[in-house]
């Protein structure tokens, strides 16, 4: 079945439908990860967006039931150069083009993504639609471009838990060995997306974790009485997330704050700081960071449209510890008095040589000092 991929500029590119049938709307962006698409396509964090995969073959490994990052495909679409026709790996159940069927998410195949990928860089990431209709390209423009963006839209609240839970919910979604014999540390986890391998991370580390919907007042939060707050990856705009904004202002200095992507960005604003869009957005398992105080060079997993301006934290109290070295951008900060941090990118992955372990330590640290 023929597909076409249209974006919000009027371009439009013409190839095969696979997955579901129909139409998806999102915001297009290119990642340049090698592989992953499994962990993608399921992490919140890709909320209403469709993303295009730079290199050329997808799916040639399939799905299996270990590397999931939620409990259901969270990208609007998929889009891709070459379908793979084998699946070959020992622990796939069903093929990247069954899995997107079963959750009625569209994809296209068969079009050029480097042409895609050089006009997304060229003129910035834009609404965009992947559908099977034969409707004239003209009517489906008209109804993309009346329809929502990513800017001023409050997503996370789509995408966030409805009440609190204690995690792991099931042995088998820890995927890791039992935490290490040594204190435990009480987490509350400020859920604006979460991912498993986050949850992972830190239950390997040793903490107790309690996973919170992303409007819970500072005061339940407290109640629960946690070691430290965790504040999670997420997807869209985190201004229009002022209900997370104002409740982490409240929780400043009254446990350790650690953040991530979206959660990272909330605390800047929370801190007084300001966020803006980046043209096209980092995506992909391949920015290189540096740690500053170490000169140390982490080469890390990013999917973020929106940064913290560097230079709207107030000097005097934030300190930047982390600064991605293709463009210059925040990265990574802590507060000089306040038990507070955060970094930009996902640090659970690790992707390079240089492991970002010492970030959930770091973490492990501060609660030790705090409640010493």
């Amino acid at each position: 079945m023929k597909a076409r991929l249209i974006l919000a500029d009027g371009t439009c590119y013409e190839g095969l439908s696979f997955g579901h049938p129909g139409e998806a709307i999102g915001e297009v962006v290119f990642h340049t990860a090698l592989c992953g698409y499994q962990e993608i396509l399921t992490d919140p964090s890709y909320h209403y967006q469709l993303v295009a995969m730079t290199y050329p073959q997808i799916g040639n490994y399939g799905v299996n039931p270990q590397d999931f990052e939620s409990r259901r495909i969270y990208a609007a679409g998929f889009i891709i150069r070459e379908l793979s026709p084998i699946v070959s790996h020992w622990q796939a159940n069903r093929s990247l083009d069954e899995y997107l069927r079963h959750h009625g998410v569209p994809g296209i195949h068969d079009i050029d993504t480097r042409a895609l990928t050089r006009r997304l860089r060229d003129h910035g990431a834009q609404m965009g639609m992947i559908t099977t209709s034969t409707e004239p390209v003209a009517d489906l423009l008209a109804r993309l471009r009346a329809g929502k963006t990513l800017v001023g839209r409050d997503i996370v609240h789509e995408v966030t838990t409805a009440a609190p839970y204690r995690w792991p919910l099931r042995e088998e979604d820890a995927n890791a060995p039992s935490p290490p014999a040594r204190k435990r540390f009480r987490v509350a986890v400020y859920d604006y997306g979460v991912k498993f391998s986050i949850l992972r991370s830190l239950l390997r580390s040793g903490c107790i974790l309690e996973v919170f919907p992303a409007a819970t007042p500072p005061e339940e939060i407290l109640a629960w009485n946690p070691d430290g707050i965790f504040l999670s990856n997420g997807p869209g705009d985190p201004e229009p997330v002022d209900y997370a904004v104002q409740a982490v202002r409240k929780l400043l200095g009254r446990r350790p704050i650690f953040g991530i992507c979206l959660g990272h960005q909330i605390l800047g604003l929370a801190l007084g700081g300001r966020t803006r869009k980046l043209k096209f957005g980092h995506h992909g398992a391949n920015h290189p960071v540096q740690y500053l105080p170490t000169g140390a060079i982490e080469i890390t997993s990013q999917n973020h449209g929106f940064i913290v301006d560097i230079d709207s934290l107030p000097g005097d109290e934030v300190e930047i510890t982390h600064i991605n070295l293709n463009d210059q951008t925040l990265e990574g900060f802590r507060h000089k008095r306040l038990s507070a941090f955060s970094v930009q990118y996902h640090p659970e992955s690790a992707p390079g040589p240089h492991d970002s372990q010492y970030l959930f330590d770091h973490f492990l640290q501060e609660m030790e000092r705090f409640h010493a």
